[in-house]
């Protein structure tokens, strides 16, 4: 993985913090991170020995890792294999998509490699490939309005073989982007060593490369780092992206952020870097602070469970309203999923964020007076939201 010394930065500035605020409903998910889960997965995975590119021990891992989705649900039409060679090795990526509910077409990539030399390499990097498990399996039915790819790397080792291929050849086709990316997260060796202390996650923005990406990605690991405040147990650190899975996509001008041990453990590219040496507690807290962010950057439902007088209730959710007809002409018709749910507002945005048309408890909306175009339609109730997108056309 990386083979330089990590340079720490300061803290963020307050403002900067205070601009995010806990969404319950992402730290309930967040607390869904079971510590057995990723006990179970660093053991796993270092079972496998060492994971050279284009061993059988490599495709093994692959094999593990796919089944995993499958074991979570994801269905083999989001689970791909993306093979790729260089000189005379061959190896695959894994890619896992998960469709977002208003922005199909627009991703959230979080990554990390798969691959190892000379150990097991359960810190670098099966505790980034462990968080990432965790993160799919906690997210995989909740609607997120951009789509996800849980991307696993290989080749990375030798020279980011793999993750080179994928934004080279993937994302960018023949100097043309095809795919379209909201920001990289990208996690590598985020275990720690067991006996230290490891109360601190440096998370990593982009400072090198192209110019035109630093302050959008200096905008996101700032909003990495609040993230962890907020859902996890851990301190942050900000610090300088490099020679990792993300630079590929830095180099086309992708957004990149990551995570990365603060505490080093020195223990990459060793016969050291076991199961016997990781933290597993530290890697549980990146996994709760790793659910947390990608629902902020993936902006996930923030539907929850209300309790009152000691007992649950559930809130009324809004996710299967329906909104018709679609593209609409004069009348825009709001069905609610619940008969029951009497005090609603509809609020009508266009693509800048400017508010048209708002309603209180209608769900026929006159929308005779807007023009042509694409619009967001919000409805909200009772600590329940929701967003689809809307064509007025006449």
């Amino acid at each position: 993985m990386k083979k330089l010394t990590t340079f720490l930065w300061a803290a963020l500035a307050a403002g900067n913090v205070s601009a995010q605020t806990l969404i319950q409903a992402y730290k309930n998910r967040a607390d869904l991170v079971s510590q057995t889960s990723i006990t179970a997965n660093l053991q796993e995975f270092s079972n496998f020995g060492i994971k050279t590119t284009g061993s059988l021990n490599n495709a093994n891992t692959l094999a593990w890792i796919k089944n995993k989705y499958t074991s979570y649900g994801y269905s083999s039409s989001q689970i791909v294999e993306d093979p790729f060679t260089f000189g005379s090795t061959s190896s695959k990526n894994l890619v896992i998509t998960k469709t977002g509910t208003l922005y199909p077409d627009k991703y959230v990539i979080i990554c990390g490699h798969y691959d190892t030399i000379t150990g097991p390499g359960t810190n670098d990097n099966g505790s980034g490939t462990s968080v990432i498990l965790e993160v799919a399996k906690i997210l995989k039915d909740v609607p997120t309005e951009y789509s996800i790819k849980f991307i696993h790397f290989s080749g990375e080792e030798q020279g980011l073989y793999g993750s080179y291929h994928y934004a080279n050849d993937i994302a960018y086709q023949s100097g043309v982007k095809k795919l379209d990316i909201k920001l990289v997260f990208n996690l590598d060796q985020v275990g720690g060593k067991l006996g230290k202390t490891n109360s601190k996650i440096v998370c990593e923005r982009d400072t090198a490369g192209q110019s035109g990406n630093n302050a959008a990605s200096n905008t996101v690991t700032q909003q990495l780092a609040t993230c962890t405040t907020l859902y996890s147990p851990l301190q942050t650190s900000i610090s300088n992206a490099y020679s990792s899975d993300y630079m590929p996509f830095e180099q086309k001008g992708y957004v990149i952020t990551g995570f990365y041990e603060y505490t080093r453990s020195y223990t990459e590219h060793t016969v050291n870097d076991t199961f016997a040496n990781v933290d597993p507690v530290y890697v549980f807290k990146v996994a709760k602070a790793a659910v947390g962010a990608m629902q902020h950057f993936a902006t996930a439902s923030s539907t929850v469970t209300a309790v009152s007088a000691g007992k649950e209730k559930p809130v009324k959710s809004l996710e299967s309203a329906k909104m018709y007809p679609n593209p609409a002409k004069d009348i825009l018709t709001v069905e609610l999923p619940d008969p029951t749910i009497k005090d609603f507002t509809v609020e009508i945005t266009d693509l800048k964020g400017l508010s048209v048309l708002k309603a209180e408890n209608k769900s026929q909306i006159n929308v005779s007076h807007l023009e042509n175009g694409i619009y967001l339609c919000t409805v909200k109730s009772e600590g329940s939201s929701i967003t689809r997108k809307v064509i007025i056309e006449k």
